[in-house]
């Protein structure tokens, strides 16, 4: 707490907050901090909220280097203020102060597909408007990318079950293991009422790398490995293929769950690796060695066969050892919706294809979140949500009046 304060205590107050600018969702940072040392934590936590449904788990995962903490004045010379730490602080305290109720209901019908950042979002902001709000998920908890597919010593997980504790309070359903698609359709949800449809339902199709190999035993996909590491069985040695954030979150998963030796094999320098710098500091900090300048040629029952990269020596060919291979290099979005519903397309990248404000071709379904932009952060998702919002608040309003108690 007391850590807290003293950061919070260094905040300058700054007439035009850089920190606000560069954050996606415009979160009124040095405001919260005033309310926050004058003691009004509770308004504080509110406007936090009102900003940003999902603020107590930006708070954690977003990376703050690149958004509001990087651009902190104080970061020039001195240590950046602390804004991840005190707006968790805030946010934590006013999830567990803040009674959730149900608002009178306005008779309009939504429709949600998916239960990650985007589809929690839109629920939250949408439900304590009045609207009736239907969540349909097809896995057992709600989450998706915030449970599946972010490690548990970067998020805890029980903040997700407050969340949808405050979800069922505030009126939304969730319809949980209900996989829409195929056997339920989006005609199904317009038949049955609903008068928009949101989609938001990720990016779970790892992408391959295409090479021989790859369907071996001992070679899996990040994307499928975060959502149950448990199950795996990966040896003392593993080999973690790209260097996004995925990759460093494997390979310091791999490193938590038993491998004695974990490397991360990029095919260019460090510098240009796309994780972001703090990520990177941690899976070295965790034991996780780079293993640089390599690409794969072939996946084998012992390890990999590659080629080097670096520019500035000739190339040849080597071979690294490995009891299992990660392939980490981005995943897409899955296309059981896009085939089995008329008037939606994945675009030449195999993401569904909507405008900026989320309206897909087909009239009265909307989308966001990585389904739409491809892997991106928490925050990011979030705002592009709030946009939707507002564009299915629009559509809403051009439809013929509805009776409330409908």
């Amino acid at each position: 707490m007391q850590h807290i304060i003293n950061s919070a205590q260094t905040c300058l107050d700054c007439k035009k907050p850089k920190c606000q600018k560069w954050c996606p969702v415009n979160t009124p940072i040095a405001e919260m901090i005033r309310l926050f040392l004058a003691g009004d934590i509770k308004e504080a936590g509110e406007k936090v909220f009102n900003n940003n449904p999902l603020s107590i788990i930006c708070s954690l995962v977003c990376p703050h280097e690149k958004h509001c903490e990087g651009h902190c004045v104080l970061n020039k010379k001195h240590t950046p203020v602390n804004v991840g730490g005190i707006e968790n602080y805030i946010s934590t305290y006013y999830m567990n102060y803040k009674e959730f109720e149900k608002p009178e209901q306005n008779g309009r019908n939504i429709a949600i597909i998916g239960s990650g950042p985007a589809g929690i979002s839109l629920a939250m902001i949408m439900a304590m408007k009045g609207y009736n709000v239907t969540m349909f998920e097809a896995q057992e908890k709600i989450g998706g990318v915030l449970r599946f597919g972010i490690p548990d010593f970067r998020l805890d997980k029980t903040i997700l079950d407050t969340i949808e504790e405050k979800l069922l309070k505030i009126g939304v359903k969730i319809k949980k293991n209900s996989m829409i698609g195929k056997n339920i359709t989006l005609c199904d949800l317009q038949r049955d009422g609903f008068d928009a449809i949101f989609i938001g339902t990720g990016v779970w199709r790892p992408k391959k790398l295409g090479i021989k190999g790859e369907s071996l035993g001992n070679v899996h996909f990040a994307i499928d490995y975060l959502k149950t590491p448990k199950s795996y069985n990966l040896g003392k040695k593993v080999v973690v293929v790209g260097a996004g954030n995925v990759a460093m979150d494997v390979a310091r998963t791999a490193i938590r769950s038993g491998a004695h030796e974990v490397q991360v094999m990029y095919r260019k320098d460090e510098e240009q690796m796309p994780a972001e710098r703090i990520e990177k500091e941690h899976a070295k900090i965790d034991g996780v060695k780079f293993n640089l300048f390599k690409s794969p040629l072939e996946f084998t029952e012992e390890g990999i066969k590659y080629e080097t990269t670096n520019p500035d020596e000739e190339k040849t060919q080597g071979f690294e050892d490995a009891d299992s291979i990660l392939i980490a290099i981005s995943q897409t979005a899955r296309d059981l919706i896009v085939k089995n519903n008329a008037g939606l397309s994945l675009g030449e990248n195999g993401l569904l294809e909507s405008d900026k404000d989320g309206r897909t071709a087909r009239e009265g379904v909307f989308a966001s979140g990585d389904v739409v932009t491809g892997a991106r952060t928490v925050v990011e998702a979030v705002n592009f949500s709030k946009k939707v919002a507002v564009a299915i608040e629009e559509y809403i309003d051009t439809l013929p009046p509805k009776n409330k108690a409908s």
